[in-house]
């Protein structure tokens, strides 16, 4: 049975190479894929970019960017681990693209939020958090001489069980860095697998 434009379900993105070129239907416009990608996706440390660049090193610190695969923007969560259970994302940083008097004070939203069903387009009921473990990613360097996103070196991770989370911030809808750090300490890049493993498995 055909879909109709009332019954249209969800467009799977595939990966693709950045050598794709733009055209007018047959005809190449004489720049590709790649060349969008630098355009949009060149400035690491501006709040949108970075999210999505934490979303990435966490995923490969954990293994699960297997070739081809795609961010799904409309998960429940941004990783999902072998087991199933699910990985939230939080970026902050110290630094920003614009002018700024004084370094950024560190903040993480950890809001409860209706489950989305992208199979359906709907939301679902009863407000909560989605994913079973949280890492906080912080951009913790504070020299913008030397400020390089791509270097791990750079960043610090926090885990934290959204069991955690509930019982101890239950309506709370950020938490600060000084709070996070009485929660856990700082891990590296190298580090973050094996912590988030125990924390998923004990949440």
């Amino acid at each position: 049975m055909s879909e109709t434009m009332d019954d249209l379900g969800p467009i799977d993105a595939s990966g693709r190479k950045g050598a794709e070129p733009f055209r007018d239907s047959e005809e190449s416009l004489g720049f590709d894929l790649l060349s969008f990608w630098q355009w949009s996706s060149s400035d690491l440390v501006t709040n949108t970019t970075r999210g999505v660049l934490a979303e990435y090193l966490v995923a490969r610190a954990l293994g699960t960017v297997p070739p081809g695969k795609v961010r799904d923007l409309w998960d429940s969560y941004d990783v999902e681990l072998d087991d199933g259970r699910g990985v939230e994302i939080k970026s902050s940083a110290f630094l920003q693209s614009w002018h700024q008097d004084r370094l950024s004070q560190i903040g993480f939203d950890i809001r409860k939020t209706l489950p989305w069903d992208k199979r359906r387009g709907k939301y679902g009921e009863g407000a909560q958090r989605q994913a079973d473990v949280y890492v906080f990613a912080l951009l913790a360097h504070t020299d913008q001489e030397t400020l390089d996103p791509m270097d791990v070196s750079q960043w610090e991770f926090y885990v934290v069980p959204t069991a955690t989370l509930d019982r101890q911030f239950p309506e709370q809808k950020s938490i600060g860095l000084s709070s996070l750090r009485k929660l856990t300490e700082p891990l590296t890049f190298r580090e973050l697998k094996d912590a988030v493993n125990h924390s998923a498995s004990a949440s």
